[in-house]
């Protein structure tokens, strides 16, 4: 069985490979790729592989359209870190899915489903065959241009509830500017300038968040769209500068700073 991984953290991808590996010693990860760019590359100059395993939100926008603009015939197993609507999604196009952070018997259901559904999935028995590629539920292709959409409408209308005067209110994801942990307890300040307490910890916040959001530190977790511009603080560490007021520094260490800046530089839905 021939793999291709698309994700474009390098720990989470090589964790992702020791996992199939450890489900399916006979798998072969024939490449890992990094962004839509580059695998949209490397599926026109390379044979199909059996099986993709893709995260949703890449640096350079969603994989879906990696799979949109082709007869792409591969089975697609999403690794994700959203939650209940991504489910609804999946569900809806007979797409197979794992939620982060996954494990080794998660990865093994899900080469279990797909190997169970092979046969439906390759039509006529070739990927490249002529008939239509059904889902893993016997179904139509999924189209993907619209689980795209989906996504998207879905992500831009999402909030996270905060707790005001004894009152528990939704604030919009996309109206904050930062989340940010003091004296142990989480606040978000909305680009409104009001600051809110959240019962979540940033962790959580960083996957409800999607990658919109950058966890610059422990302390903090940034939106793009809140950052004004960016200094260097001596040496390789960098200051980011906000376009909402902040009394605190917030620092990137030089360890993280060349990802940072390459998340920066992405496209708004990145």
């Amino acid at each position: 069985m021939k793999v291709v991984i698309i994700e474009d953290e390098p720990l989470t991808a090589k964790d992702l490979a020791a996992c199939i590996l450890a489900a399916e010693p006979a798998a072969e990860v024939v490449a890992t790729l990094g962004s839509v760019e580059e695998a949209i590359g490397f599926f026109k100059g390379h044979a199909a592989p059996d099986l993709i395993f893709s995260d949703i939100q890449l640096g350079d926008g969603l994989s879906f359209s990696i799979f949109a603009g082709n007869a792409q015939t591969v089975p697609v197993i999403f690794c994700t870190a959203y939650d209940e609507y991504a489910l609804e999604a999946f569900r809806a196009a007979g797409i197979d899915y794992i939620l982060k952070p996954f494990t080794v018997q998660q990865i093994g259901a899900a080469l279990a489903k797909y190997k169970a559904f092979r046969s439906r999935w390759a039509g006529t028995g070739s990927p490249g065959g002529s008939g239509q590629a059904g889902a893993l539920d016997g179904g139509a292709r999924p189209s993907y241009s619209d689980l795209a959409g989906l996504f998207g409408q879905e992500a831009a209308r999402r909030s996270i509830l905060v707790y005001y005067k004894e009152k528990i209110m939704p604030v919009a994801i996309a109206d904050i500017a930062l989340f940010h942990l003091r004296d142990e307890v989480v606040r978000l300040v909305t680009f409104g300038k009001q600051q809110y307490v959240v019962n979540k910890n940033l962790e959580e916040l960083e996957r409800l968040a999607g990658r919109q959001f950058y966890r610059v530190n422990r302390q903090g977790l940034v939106n793009r769209e809140a950052i004004r511009d960016v200094s260097q603080d001596g040496g390789r560490s960098l200051i980011v500068n906000l376009l909402v007021p902040f009394e605190e520094k917030l620092t990137v260490g030089r360890v993280k700073a060349s990802d940072f800046l390459s998340w920066l530089a992405g496209e708004p839905g990145g």
